[in-house]
């Protein structure tokens, strides 16, 4: 059975906040609640695209969608209309997505079964590692 993925709250965030400035978990957790509050409230108000760049993290977008005239509910195999509506998008920040590019094998994760790279890898350790060369 695959593991459940970790989930961090607000109060995990606002835990390493009040690590990164020193201060106690109760003084940066309203700033936290504010900052995520604020950023939904205008993501919520883009008119009806907008942009928020936060250097070095990234960038959040809402764009617009196109209507879908033929989209099917899987339920039912029922044809439905859905019309133009706005989405949201996170592009990480090349620092970011370059730390996230970092190889699993190397930062000594596991690695998902069926990946190409387990493959590759049991093969590796299997001929190399029982004597054959």
């Amino acid at each position: 059975m695959e593991d459940k993925i970790k989930t961090l709250t607000k109060k995990d965030v606002a835990r390493k906040v009040s690590d990164l400035v020193g201060e106690p978990i109760y003084k940066s957790e309203p700033w936290v609640n504010a900052v995520i509050e604020a950023l939904g409230e205008l993501m919520a108000s883009a008119d009806p695209e907008l942009r928020i760049e936060l250097r070095d993290f990234g960038v959040f977008e809402v764009k617009k969608t196109r209507a879908k005239p033929k989209a099917r509910n899987p339920k039912t195999n029922e044809t439905v209309f859905i019309p133009s509506r706005r989405k949201t998008h996170f592009k990480p920040s090349k620092r970011l997505k370059k730390i996230l590019q970092v190889p699993l094998v190397d930062l000594e994760y596991s690695v998902p079964s069926g990946s190409a790279d387990s493959l590759i890898e049991s093969a590796f350790i299997s001929h190399n590692g029982n004597g054959h060369h």
